[in-house]
């Protein structure tokens, strides 16, 4: 079974995704083929594998992004449907569709899993200098989630007038463009310094979340990444 639906992925435009506004976005649906979305929203990881990440402070004065997170590593268990795309998307067609979409010829994949329940918001915010995108897939369909429950994730244009490192409120952008989050689609964007960004507070019923997998695309900083991994190599034992 294919995941990615490679031709779909030939077939966007990047010279029309650098030039969208207010920053690159695109919310294509039909990234995976309807055969491998629907194998991977049915082996979706149990959400009792997800770390709890509450009331978490964020930078600036903005709010927590409260949600349940899990982190992908090589060593995470994961259904045989999730270790197949996990090599289609660390494989040449996604890295090939990375590079021409963003314009980068090297850069870091990290992958993670987000699941947000009731009551819960991403506050507006820009991603960090480290990033250069992500491309978050939706795996809510309308078999668990409705519409008017939120999820969608707002393309905020401020006009130029914040400062990234600042905690503005929806209400404060001159513009909200709301991505369409449910079935098989996704939204890439581009991290640039006006990608501000966020999600609504969700008005789902307990026990139901978004569910939302995200590929991030970091730029390579091999000497950061030394440093980083000496420090765990050479961290005292507790």
């Amino acid at each position: 079974m294919r995941y990615l639906d490679f031709d779909a992925l030939e077939h966007m435009n990047a010279r029309a995704f650098q030039q969208r506004h207010p920053y690159p976005w695109a919310n294509p649906a039909g990234l995976l083929t309807d055969e491998g979305f629907a194998a991977l929203r049915g082996s979706l990881p149990g959400a009792e594998r997800f770390e709890q990440v509450f009331g978490k402070p964020r930078r600036y004065g903005q709010q927590p992004h409260d949600r349940l997170a899990l982190e992908y590593s090589p060593e995470l268990e994961l259904s045989p449907h999730w270790q197949a795309f996990m090599q289609e998307l660390t494989g040449s067609h996604y890295r090939q569709f990375m590079a021409r979409m963003l314009g980068v010829r090297a850069f870091d994949l990290r992958f993670h899993w987000h699941y947000t329940p009731a009551g819960c918001l991403v506050s507006p915010h820009c991603d960090a200098r480290e990033k250069l995108g992500s491309h978050i897939f939706y795996f809510n369909t309308e078999e668990d989630w409705q519409p008017e429950w939120g999820g969608q994730t707002l393309i905020l244009d401020d006009g130029g007038r914040f400062d990234n490192k600042s905690a503005p409120a929806f209400e404060d952008f001159d513009n909200a463009t709301e991505s369409h989050a449910m079935g098989n689609c996704s939204l890439l964007f581009s991290r640039r310094g006006n990608s501000w960004h966020g999600v609504r507070e969700l008005r789902c019923p307990p026990e139901y979340y978004r569910k939302v997998f995200i590929v991030v695309i970091n730029e390579r900083r091999p000497l950061k990444k030394l440093s980083r991994t000496f420090k765990r190599l050479f961290r005292p034992a507790a």
